[in-house]
């Protein structure tokens, strides 16, 4: 029981620490963490500055998930922090610190979210005026102190960004790909084994479902591409070249929207057959739902020979129909086998591209040995 649990433990563990995703969160956090605690450390130790607390919190502000959005959204939230710390010392020298001054740096800083370059930045304003308002804003220097605490936040947060591992999401986006096509696979051979069993109503309700699922999952995956492509726009790294037009990854994308919509199309045909292998007959039944079959295990271990090999089946297949005597199932046949078709078509390209996003971070937990094994 003991093993089994160390077992099942290692698993997950090696599955975490093998995967590019978990490591660009980590490195991610780890980046923001260097940022602020280097700001902190400029404004506070080096220029010895009076409440630095704005360097760290500029420095935050602009470590964001791509180089793009670090240069973009962060000169909006710098903006905006400058914008606050003005409005503040306004506020502060005209009205001191009272409930009438917070009130009106909240209505003003509120009032702002109106302007469309501001407009996402108005808590920004609103939360940073309110610490520099009850932290005091006696003179002249402590405001100079203050946009210099902004400007050494901001300069660390895109040196740190933009040299230390500039963010890619290439690997997060690939592993979306790689989910959908593996949850179109899945389904086809639950299909195929829910055919051989015999299936009734609310199972082929259920697979229908199931292709809704996939197209919440492809829209996901296309979230996650743009976001790649992104990353990529100013990214100095090498790697990051290929994401900058990733057309090879919409066209995948593309691919697996059509096998989608022709399994929901596969799902939709069946629900319409109250008996199916008895109404289609064995001849047709036993060979297609393998044909089937075979096409869900090639997709999710994308196996492109293999769905080739299936693709040759299923022309052989067809050609001995036409020489038989035409059945009155006849439309439902052409149905099904134009669906299967069109989702090899579809996913042997997908299948061939893989794996899209590289190898596994080849990081493992050590393998404990049993008592008494040298």
């Amino acid at each position: 029981m003991g093993a089994n649990v160390w077992e099942r433990w290692r698993e997950r563990v090696d599955d975490r620490l093998g995967d590019p995703i978990w490591w660009n969160d980590v490195l991610q956090l780890a980046k923001t963490v260097l940022a602020a605690v280097a700001a902190w450390v400029i404004a506070a130790s080096v220029l010895d500055l009076a409440q630095p607390f704005l360097a760290p919190w500029a420095a935050l502000l602009v470590v964001h998930a791509t180089v793009y959005r670090t240069f973009s959204k962060g000169m909006q939230q710098v903006a905006a922090t400058v914008v606050a710390v003005l409005l503040a010392t306004v506020v502060g020298e005209t009205l001191g610190l009272s409930t009438w001054a917070i009130t009106l740096l909240l209505v003003v800083a509120l009032v702002l979210g109106a302007v469309p370059w501001l407009g996402a930045e108005a808590t920004t304003i609103a939360t940073t005026g309110l610490v520099v308002l009850t932290t005091g804003f006696e003179d002249d220097v402590m405001l100079v102190a203050r946009l210099l605490d902004t400007a050494i936040g901001v300069a660390v947060g895109l040196i740190v960004n933009v040299l230390v591992w500039p963010p890619l999401r290439r690997h997060t986006a690939a592993k979306a790909l790689d989910r959908v096509d593996d949850g179109i696979g899945e389904l086809l051979a639950d299909m195929a084994g829910g055919l051989g069993d015999g299936c009734d109503d609310e199972a082929i309700t259920g697979w229908v479902d199931r292709t809704r699922d996939l197209d919440g999952d492809l829209d996901q995956a296309w979230a996650l591409v743009r976001q790649a492509e992104e990353s990529a726009r100013m990214n100095p790294r090498r790697s990051a070249r290929v994401m900058k037009n990733p057309r090879e990854w919409h066209e995948l994308l593309r691919r697996m929207e059509q096998a989608v919509a022709e399994t929901r199309s596969l799902g939709r045909t069946l629900g319409g057959q109250q008996a199916h292998r008895e109404t289609w007959g064995e001849s047709f039944a036993e060979p297609w739902i393998s044909m089937l079959g075979d096409t869900g295990r090639a997709t999710s271990a994308a196996d492109p020979d293999a769905l080739l090999d299936v693709r040759r089946r299923l022309e052989v297949f067809t050609e001995e129909l036409r020489s038989t005597e035409r059945s009155p199932e006849w439309p439902i046949y052409g149905a099904l086998i134009i669906n299967l078709r069109n989702i090899i078509d579809a996913m042997d390209r997908v299948a061939a591209a893989n794996p899209i996003g590289g190898s596994r971070v080849p990081i493992r937990v050590p393998v404990r040995r049993a008592a008494g094994r040298a």
